[in-house]
Order: structure tokens, then C-alpha cells, then sequence
């Protein structure tokens, strides 16, 4: 569902995108999956940091948080599908991160707090399904992984 372009070795593009957004959070050990869960708080969180500066009238704070938000889904989430292996939940991932940028940028323009509470749900929708699989994940992971001897 999710690719790592392996020209830029391994999962460093999604950790460079979430770096590149101003995150102090040390991402050179997290997992993929780990990174994606980051992306998904920081969206949520910049939606509620919107949301407070919408009903304080700081528009400059509000349009900043919004801008991140829609840049975290553009290039941290939806680039990082892979719609070659992903299938359908990779196309309905890929729609519903173009709805969530639309309606983000819809609520910036009208100063639309019942938009951004939508947008808030829908991504705090996303963020417990993928925290809910990471024991999956993480057994996965483990049994991919060649065990040492010792």
C-alpha cells in the first residue's frame, strides 16, 4: 500500500518529508509505519492549531498550520502510496487524501470550523486504524527479519 522509493534508500524519502516540515522528532530509526503514525499526529495536531487561531482571528497562524496540514497529505501521505502493489485501498487512500487537502484548503478560504472539524475526524479515523495495526506491523516485521545466533 505504501512505497519506499529504494533509490533514496529505504524509508529516509518519508522521514526526509516529515524532517522537512519542521519536525524536531528524531525519525532516523523509526520504522516506516512509525513515520506514517507522525505524519498523521502532525496533521491532526496543525488542524487544532488551526482551529484554535480560526476562532482567535490570527488567520496568519491559521493559513500557516492549514498550508503544513495540506503539504503532510500531499507529499508525506499520498506520496508515499504505492499504487502499483496497493490496490484498491491504495486508490481510496489516494482519493480520500485529495478530498482531505480539498476541504483543508476550502476551510482556510471561508473560515470554515465545521470543514476543519470534518477534516479533524476523518484524520483522526486514518491515525486509529493505523495505530490499531501496528502489532501486525511489528510481527511482520519480525518474521521477515533473519533471527541471530548467539
Amino acid at each position: 500500500m505504501f512505497s519506499m522509493p529504494q533509490s533514496f534508500g529505504g524509508h529516509r524519502p518519508l522521514a526526509n518529508a516529515y524532517a522537512d516540515i519542521g519536525t524536531s522528532t528524531a525519525t532516523d530509526d523509526a520504522s516506516p509505519h512509525k513515520l506514517i503514525g507522525l505524519l498523521y499526529s502532525t496533521v491532526l495536531s496543525d488542524i487544532h492549531k488551526a482551529r484554535g487561531a480560526m476562532q482567535r482571528g490570527d488567520m496568519a497562524t491559521k493559513a500557516q498550520a492549514i498550508g503544513r496540514a495540506v503539504r503532510i497529505i500531499d507529499e508525506g501521505l499520498a506520496g508515499a502510496l504505492d499504487m502499483a502493489r496497493g490496490g484498491e485501498i491504495a486508490k481510496r487512500l489516494a482519493a480520500l487524501y485529495d478530498y482531505l487537502a480539498r476541504r483543508l484548503t476550502l476551510a482556510n478560504l471561508r473560515n470554515d470550523e465545521a470543514v476543519m472539524a470534518e477534516c479533524a475526524k476523518l484524520v483522526d479515523t486514518l491515525k486509529d486504524g493505523w495505530d490499531g495495526i501496528a502489532a501486525q506491523v511489528h510481527t511482520g516485521a519480525q518474521a521477515a527479519s533473519p533471527t541471530e545466533a548467539g
